[in-house]
């Protein structure tokens, strides 16, 4: 009886034990591509905190750079590779994350596609559309996701924004919507060196502040306007610091048209203060999302008035909380992207396509109108 009873307990411990070590989160494997784009600060503090991922080798020729973040981050310098190849054949990640400059996303996505590596790359998802659609073919032939980061993605107002104006009709009809991001200019917020070297280059980075911060707002325009092409697109870009900014426009202001909106969207390097901030306007109300957490929904009442909810809001629940975690589960398939999500590559192929969009408006003066 008693060797029944142990036999029994013994059972018991094996199963669950068994069980436990079944769903245990495995992190998934990640290769960082890059060191010279600052956000690189995010998948170390990440990996670090969370445990989605696990940074299993890095690209970065700049030896000295490499050790700063080393130095820093606390990881081996045995981690880091001088090429994409070598990185590639010595650790076999799932998945790689790009944090050079943006006209290096295609050489990031040629490496790693044909291998089955997933990739996401930090906004925007090219630098132009010659480059887009070379890696969206890649993507399609080799079966990969290709995902694009924006920190405005993980705010939660831009996502209670969307719930109260697209899923809940608080505001009726969207008329309106105006987007502002940006912050004094990458020399004036004391970027390093690194950084500063392409993101003022029109090459290695696309171009200036209509890149660098309008991508933001095409990127949730399209998410909230349901993917569809806005009808024309209208720009004015110029040179403000000169002495900070030469080869390159830091202020640009990106209208849109669509059948029954319109938006204006503000990506500038000569804010007084750093923002990244939205106003959405309805045929009854309207949405301040002031930044990540505080957002006010106003009802009209009459003529000027109107009922206000001022609303602090929680971070959102993991994965959806962190570009790193999103990644590990997507390529897990425990999550499946919407067709225009903020991620998705339908929706970047459509960001990369206005702002090349918005660029011929600037340069020629005239409104491009979109097939």
């Amino acid at each position: 009886m008693a060797a029944n009873k142990l036999f029994s307990l013994l059972l018991i411990i094996t199963f669950f034990y068994g069980f436990g070590q079944q769903t245990k989160k495995i992190p998934l494997r990640v290769g960082v591509i890059g060191l010279t784009h600052t956000h690189v600060h995010w998948i170390f503090g990440s990996e670090a905190a969370r445990g989605d991922i696990d940074i299993v080798g890095i690209v970065e020729p700049n030896k000295a750079l490499a050790q700063r973040y080393a130095d820093q981050h606390k990881f081996s310098m045995d981690l880091v590779y001088n090429s994409i190849e070598e990185m590639l054949n010595k650790v076999k990640p799932e998945a790689v994350t790009a944090f050079g400059t943006i006209y290096e996303h295609l050489e990031v996505v040629q490496a790693a596609a044909p291998r089955g590596i997933h990739v996401m790359v930090e906004k925007p998802l090219a630098v132009s559309m010659e480059h887009a659609k070379k890696m969206q073919a890649l993507a399609e032939k080799h079966n990969i996701h290709l995902l694009t980061n924006y920190e405005t993605t993980w705010y939660p107002t831009t996502h209670k924004a969307y719930e109260l104006v697209k899923n809940e009709n608080k505001i009726g009809e969207i008329r309106k919507i105006m987007v502002h991001d940006g912050h004094k200019g990458p020399k004036k917020i004391g970027v390093n060196d690194e950084f500063l070297d392409w993101l003022t280059d029109p090459i290695q980075n696309g171009g200036g502040a209509e890149v660098d911060f309008g991508c933001y707002g095409v990127n949730i325009l399209t998410w909230f306007m349901d993917g569809k092409k806005p009808n024309s697109v209208t720009a004015i870009s110029q040179q403000l610091q000169p002495e900070n900014n030469p080869k390159v426009n830091d202020e640009s202001i990106i209208l849109l048209q669509y059948d029954d909106a319109v938006a204006i969207i503000q990506g500038s390097w000569n804010w007084p203060i750093g923002r990244k901030d939205m106003e959405i306007y309805g045929t009854d109300g309207l949405v301040y999302a002031d930044n990540r957490h505080d957002l006010r929904l106003r009802i009209s009442e009459g003529y000027d008035g109107y009922d206000e909810e001022v609303m602090k809001l929680e971070e959102r629940n993991a994965p959806y909380d962190d570009p790193f975690a999103l990644l590990a589960a997507v390529v897990r398939d425990e999550i499946t992207l919407d067709k225009f999500d903020l991620n998705s590559l339908e929706n970047n192929m459509l960001v990369v396509e206005v702002l090349d969009a918005a660029k011929k408006s600037a340069e020629t003066n005239k409104t491009i109108f979109l097939n």
